[in-house]
């Protein structure tokens, strides 16, 4: 039952989103799509900025002669966003897949794990502090259900809050050493490499915690640009879906929209909540279920022009796309890897 519970939470979302269209009116959700034209792909188009940016803030955290280019973090990114959003990897597959490429890129183990840990905790944060901002400017609205629909996001936010600190602080306790240590004495000392590997992953997280000047532009700068991004994305969308919403508006339902996203990780593609969160959250703004379902639909019509591509960017980043790209040095990825032994 556990291994069909992906497919089954994304058939039980899959039903509930074309239960939301049918009760609608098909014909309406459509003929704004089709109104609306190019104009979507336009937006989906932009999704590359806020990829960019997750790019710059994620290679911000590395340091050392093989430090991936940009254009090689771009490349992960986008293969690390497409696995997550398409397939049911409970928004984790995406990162043990960019882990792997950053080896062969010729990254160390050490640096690839921390600076994914960190990368995750830094995001985890920066989107909890969104959805503050957008729980905030929702609550402006000052009707009656949206207050409500406020109240309920909010306590949900002041749940997850201690989470986060605990995880913070857990990382500062040496938990990868810790945690192959008691593997290692169940194992009867056959795991005692891994002890050393886990225990450099740990003192590497740390060096990047203690680069405050790069963990705080990540938070303060990186972030923020990457969440505008992705909210010019949507606006862009709701105005050729011939919304007068503004800016603002597509920047509180971006980040609610994310929230409820990232609170349901474990249906693939957020089937189903990701309408139901568009025709709620877009209702508590004022925008009528039809706009609202239709800018669901591009949100699905960007997955497919962006995140389709990325699952077949990763089968050849597999075998030898990634790693025929440039070095920091000039070489071949793939070379440099194999050049490269962890520490």
């Amino acid at each position: 039952m556990i291994r069909h519970s992906g497919r089954i939470a994304a058939f039980a979302g899959l039903l509930l989103a074309c239960w939301l269209v049918w009760h609608d009116d098909p014909r309406t959700v459509l003929g704004l799509m089709r109104t609306a034209g190019a104009g979507l792909a336009l937006a989906a188009a932009v999704h590359v900025l806020p990829m960019a940016a997750s790019a710059f803030d994620w290679r911000s955290l590395m340091r050392g002669p093989r430090r991936p280019t940009l254009l090689a973090m771009l490349c992960i990114v986008w293969i690390r966003e497409s696995v997550n959003g398409m397939l049911p990897v409970a928004r984790v597959g995406g990162e043990v897949v960019s882990f792997r490429l950053l080896q062969r890129w010729g990254v160390r183990p050490s640096i690839a794990a921390a600076s994914l840990v960190v990368d995750m905790q830094l995001t985890v944060i920066a989107q909890l502090l969104f959805t503050m901002v957008g729980i905030g400017f929702l609550s402006m609205t000052a009707q009656s259900d949206t207050l409500r629909l406020a109240g309920d996001l909010a306590w949900g936010v002041v749940v997850l809050a201690p989470l986060l600190l605990l995880f913070a602080f857990v990382q500062h306790a040496s938990p990868f050493e810790r945690i192959t240590r008691v593997l290692n004495r169940v194992a009867g000392g056959k795991l005692a490499a891994l002890v050393g590997q886990s225990a450099r992953i740990d003192q590497t997280i740390l060096s990047i915690w203690r680069r405050r000047a790069v963990v705080l532009r990540y938070l303060l700068f990186w972030q923020p640009v990457k969440y505008a991004a992705t909210s010019l994305e949507l606006w862009i969308a709701l105005h050729f879906l011939g919304s007068h919403a503004g800016f603002l508006d597509a920047l509180v339902l971006e980040a609610l929209i994310q929230a409820a996203s990232s609170a349901a990780f474990f249906v693939p593609g957020g089937l189903g909540v990701q309408e139901g969160g568009f025709v709620l959250i877009g209702g508590a703004l004022g925008l009528d279920p039809s706009t609202c379902l239709a800018l669901a639909g591009a949100r699905r019509l960007r997955d497919l022009l962006v995140f389709v591509p990325g699952l077949f960017a990763w089968q050849i980043a597999g075998s030898s796309g990634l790693a025929s790209l440039p070095g920091p040095d000039g070489t071949p990825a793939l070379a440099a890897s194999r050049a490269t032994v962890d520490e």
